[in-house]
């Protein structure tokens, strides 16, 4: 337990009383999430016992192969959050379409899920992740709808990310810096254990799918090759790359560096990125920057970006503000001279 026996529902009311205007809808809505996280943790952790490990049998919008356990999460925060009050509409990277919410249910937030980021990773027992993230409505209609859900990450209230690993831990920010807090299963709470995260404004990690380095463009080979200290005088970055986003990016958070899954041309789907805005980027990169961070395409700040579709995808960079704009010089073609 934290020393300082700050839990997330205790958090989330104090930050509500900074804005006297609120009549505690937010407030329930993020205690929701955390109540979905919870169940999905247990779940996690009783998986191999409750036989829910391995391939559910079907294809996801994606045309990739579900998990038992990918479904389990997708079907627990729906229910979790279906009925809250507070939604007017959700949308899942599992699903092909929004999910719609009863008429005696809605309310003015919008949330976007990824339910369980890295499932590929599930059967061997590696960190995985659920992502969120959450917008006002902005339509007139009474219940959402695609001008609702397809807003720039810079419209965001809310946006988070439960990992689910060694322990869980629940991160989130609303636009007043980064704080984490760690589940006490004993207890069944959530208590602040990462407090006003900050990323280090430069790191030597690296985290990328090297296993793509043929199928990317030069300045994405000739950034790798300047950071890994083949080409130039730059001292070498540590690889570390576990092929689950959310783990891979706690790590940069936390220790500083640089996270990459580029474009590239190994698959005509590949060649927008894989990594889709929605999702996984803009509630990433809202994270990122609230902690000091950035997030880019390459070329534009992922916050800045337009999504004209649910399942957008984008080249994706993220990490420590100084790793990010160095990228971004090999990509414009101002590499510096040692490189």
């Amino acid at each position: 337990m934290s020393l300082k026996g700050i839990s997330l529902e205790r958090h989330i009311l104090e930050s509500q009383q900074e804005y006297p205007e609120a009549k505690g809808d937010f407030s329930i809505l993020l205690s929701q999430l955390a109540l979905a996280a919870k169940i999905i943790s247990a779940e996690v952790r009783q998986a191999g016992l409750l036989g829910i490990l391995g391939h559910a049998g079907y294809q996801n919008v994606h045309g990739e192969e579900v998990q038992k356990l990918d479904a389990l999460a997708n079907e627990t925060i729906i229910n979790v959050m279906k009925k809250c009050g507070q939604l007017c509409i959700m949308v899942s990277e599992e699903m092909d379409s929004p999910i719609e919410i009863p008429e005696e249910y809605l309310g003015k937030y919008v949330l976007a899920f990824d339910p369980l980021d890295g499932s590929s990773n599930i059967d061997t027992n590696a960190s995985i992740g659920t992502i969120f993230s959450i917008y006002r409505k902005v339509s007139e209609s009474p219940k959402g709808n695609l001008v609702d859900v397809l807003q720039k990450g810079l419209k965001q209230v809310c946006a988070g990310y439960v990992i689910y690993g060694s322990s869980t831990i629940f991160v989130y920010t609303t636009g007043k810096g980064v704080n984490g807090f760690t589940l006490d299963p004993a207890v069944g709470e959530f208590f602040l254990s990462h407090e006003n995260i900050r990323i280090p404004e430069e790191g030597k990690i690296y985290s990328v799918n090297e296993g793509n380095y043929k199928y990317w463009d030069k300045p994405i080979q000739d950034y790798v090759d300047y950071i890994k200290g083949t080409k130039g005088s730059k001292k070498p970055y540590s690889l570390r790359y576990s092929g689950t986003l959310i783990s891979d990016f706690h790590r940069i958070l936390l220790k500083g560096g640089i996270f990459m899954y580029p474009a590239d041309n190994k698959s005509p789907r590949n060649a927008h990125g894989k990594l889709r805005l929605l999702y996984e980027c803009s509630p990433l990169a809202f994270i990122v920057e609230q902690a000091g961070g950035k997030a880019s395409d390459g070329k534009n700040p992922i916050l800045s970006l337009q999504p004209t579709d649910l399942h957008q995808r984008t080249p994706f960079f993220i990490g420590s503000k100084k790793c990010v704009e160095e990228l971004e010089m090999f990509i414009q073609g101002k590499a510096p001279v040692e490189a």
